[in-house]
Formats: structure tokens, C-alpha cells, sequence
């Protein structure tokens, strides 16, 4: 009985170490490290260029270069109908810029949520006044200080006979102190004075037609 009872402790000694292996051996055997192995794998080559793979231009016909604008050209004015105006400028002038800025974004505020069509909204250039003083006799003349004006101008398109009077009474009883409010129709004079002159140009144009 001993020694079956010895045979039978051996036994119970090598089936625990031959289970410990089979326990421990998932960490030194490859095959079943595999899926570790896939979690921490890092793509390294999206960070590398791709050195032109995949581009298909050269494939197909080539594009005519944009052609350059060698000036502005104005656009059409809209001379309206019987019932809308044709393209109108709201123009606000001020000697206070944030005034004349914010007066300017109201208006544009308003014409989007009436429905009124703005065509553009853009910024005149500044001009300043010299005060001049003269003394008692004449004779002597001194600056006595500068007056610059702003100017911004909204201009709008197809706005209706009907609706025109609520609108032009909306924009007057919200206009601030300081502010000058214009409306007008947009004629080619008025897209002209934007432009900066400039007689060189002019001359060499000439020249070469």
C-alpha cells in the first residue's frame, strides 16, 4: 500500500508541474501570444509620404491656365421694373467710425432677415478736413484741427414699391445721432469712384494702343 500510495503522490506531483507548464507556457509560445502582439502593433508608415502613389493627373487632358483680370469690370446695373427698384445704395456717412460701422451693420442684419437682397456691403475711403482759422486782419492763417468723414455703403437689389416706404421708416427712426443716410440709385459713377485713379496708367495704355 505504500508503495502503490508513493506511485499515486508522484503522479499527483507531475500532473500539477505538467499543468503549471500548460498554465505558463501561453506567455513563451508565439502562436498564442498573437493577439498581443496586434494590440500594441503600430502602422508606422501612415506617418511616412506616400511620394506621388495613386495620383491619376497625368491621365488627363491638361486644363487651360484661369485667364488674369487685367482690370475691374462693372457689373450690370439692374434698371428695375414697374413694381421694384433696380439696385439702390444705402450710403452712411459720419465723422464717428463706430457709429457709421455698426449703423452699417444693422442695416445689413436687417435687409437679411426682410429678405431684401443685398448685393455688397463695402467701405468708402476716409477723407479729412483741415479746420483753417484766420486772425482779425487776415494775414495770418493756422490749422485749427482735422475733421475726417466715413463713409460705408450698402447696396441692394429688388426691392419692392410696396415695401419701400417700411423700409426706408424702419432704417430712419433706428439711425443714430451723427450718422448722414443716403439712398440713391447705383450708377456707373458711383462703382468709377471706388477705383483709384491712376493717370501713369492711363498714359501707358494709351501709348501701347
Amino acid at each position: 500500500m505504500s508503495a502503490a500510495l508513493g506511485k499515486v503522490l508522484s503522479l499527483g506531483k507531475e500532473g500539477s508541474g505538467f499543468f503549471s507548464l500548460v498554465f505558463k507556457s501561453p506567455r513563451r509560445n508565439p502562436v498564442c501570444s498573437i493577439g498581443s502582439l496586434q494590440q500594441n502593433f503600430q502602422r508606422h508608415y501612415r506617418s511616412n509620404p506616400t511620394h506621388g502613389i495613386g495620383r491619376y493627373r497625368h491621365l488627363l487632358p491638361p486644363e487651360a491656365p484661369p485667364k488674369k483680370k487685367n482690370h475691374v469690370e462693372m457689373k450690370e446695373i439692374d434698371p428695375g421694373t414697374e413694381h421694384q427698384y433696380g439696385t439702390l445704395n444705402i450710403v452712411m456717412t459720419g465723422y464717428d467710425v463706430c457709429l457709421v460701422e455698426h449703423y452699417a451693420q444693422y442695416v445689413h442684419r436687417l435687409c437679411n432677415k426682410l429678405s431684401v437682397k443685398v448685393v455688397e456691403s463695402y467701405a468708402m475711403p476716409t477723407k479729412t478736413v483741415e479746420l483753417v482759422l484766420t486772425g482779425e486782419h487776415g494775414s495770418k492763417v493756422r490749422v485749427d484741427g482735422h475733421l475726417t468723414s466715413h463713409q460705408r455703403v450698402v447696396q441692394i437689389k429688388q426691392l419692392t414699391a410696396t415695401f419701400s416706404p417700411i423700409f426706408l421708416e424702419i432704417i430712419q427712426n433706428n439711425l443714430p445721432e451723427g450718422v448722414h443716410l443716403l439712398v440713391k440709385e447705383h450708377t456707373e459713377e458711383d462703382f468709377r469712384i471706388r477705383l483709384k485713379i491712376r493717370p501713369e496708367l492711363d498714359e501707358l495704355r494709351a501709348r501701347l494702343q
